[in-house]
């Protein structure tokens, strides 16, 4: 019998005048490990005239994590960090009590043609942290644990799995990681050894076969159980698997926001509604509270 216990297929969404693929989170799972929202950036091509321009917004009760394929985004937020996002690094923004931060292109691309691929993550904080202090961490690409085995790369991109440790500093046990076929061979992969908690396993590239069955890219798939993530990857296939233990507490999402009590999502709307939270350096830009219930 299979070890997938649920296939996620990508959904349409808009933010702003941006469309992403929605993974997480799922009417019917809400969560894996303590991943609550992931959203596929692109691949989408910008003419000269056209950039990403995401203006300061904030963030409560969570890690965001931004992992880029292609091209590049310049991060500002309220704690003063200015810094571009190429492929391959991991920028880590922990919200905590309360953060601010704007995307854009970068102004050396502002007047290029350009093209934009990544991942948008939100990891949710265990209950004791929600309400810690915000902080900000970088890591470019060559600091990530990456190695190869029989033609296939792997990179730890968070968390600690299969004897690595990613020096991403998260809050819960958890594990993110970039498995890639540089064969024209499928290979057998198996992994679920180094694993814990909830599995997904996300297919960018190519196709997953387990069993009898085959999957292809921008299904997500989520296991029954971690310790059996056994799979074959199709030639120059990547995929991502990620989750961890699940936090014990149900998490409310309401735009921008995460929490496990209602209280502090209520609390944030208003902060933002009357723009206490703190602001971006030489930002002047936000974007509004949304009007829509909850």
């Amino acid at each position: 019998m299979s070890n997938i216990k649920l296939i996620i297929e990508e959904r349409a969404a808009r933010i702003g005048d941006f469309l992403v693929g929605r993974l997480l989170p799922f009417r019917q799972k809400r969560a894996v490990g303590p991943f609550v929202f992931i959203d596929h950036m692109g691949p989408v091509d910008f003419s000269a005239s056209q950039n990403l321009d995401i203006a300061p917004h904030p963030h409560i009760g969570l890690s965001t994590l931004t992992y880029l394929f292609e091209g590049n985004i310049m991060h500002r937020d309220s704690l003063g960090n200015e810094l571009e996002i190429s492929p391959g690094a991991v920028n880590w923004m922990t919200a905590g009590k309360g953060v601010v931060h704007s995307e854009r292109t970068p102004d050396r691309l502002r007047n290029t043609p350009k093209r934009l691929h990544g991942l948008q993550i939100w990891v949710a904080l265990p209950k004791a942290l929600e309400q810690t202090e915000p902080n900000f961490y970088h890591a470019e690409k060559d600091k990530l644990p990456s190695w190869e085995t029989d033609e296939v790369m792997y990179k730890l991109i968070a968390g600690e799995a299969l004897g690595k440790k990613s020096p991403v500093p998260v809050y819960s046990e958890l594990y993110m990681l970039e498995i890639v076929n540089l064969s024209q061979e499928d290979k057998q992969i198996t992994i679920g050894e180094g694993l814990y908690g909830e599995s997904g396993l996300y297919i960018l590239e190519g196709s997953v076969r387990i069993k009898s069955h085959r999957y292809t890219a921008k299904q997500l798939l989520v296991t029954q159980e971690s310790h059996l993530c056994s799979f074959e990857l199709s030639a120059k296939a990547k995929v991502y698997v990620f989750g961890g233990e699940a936090l014990p507490e149900k998490r409310f999402i309401h735009w921008n926001f995460v929490a496990s009590d209602m209280k502090n999502i209520e609390k944030a709307r208003t902060d933002w509604e009357q723009q206490n939270f703190p602001k971006v350096p030489n930002e002047t830009e936000y974007i509004p509270l949304p009007t829509f219930n909850y």
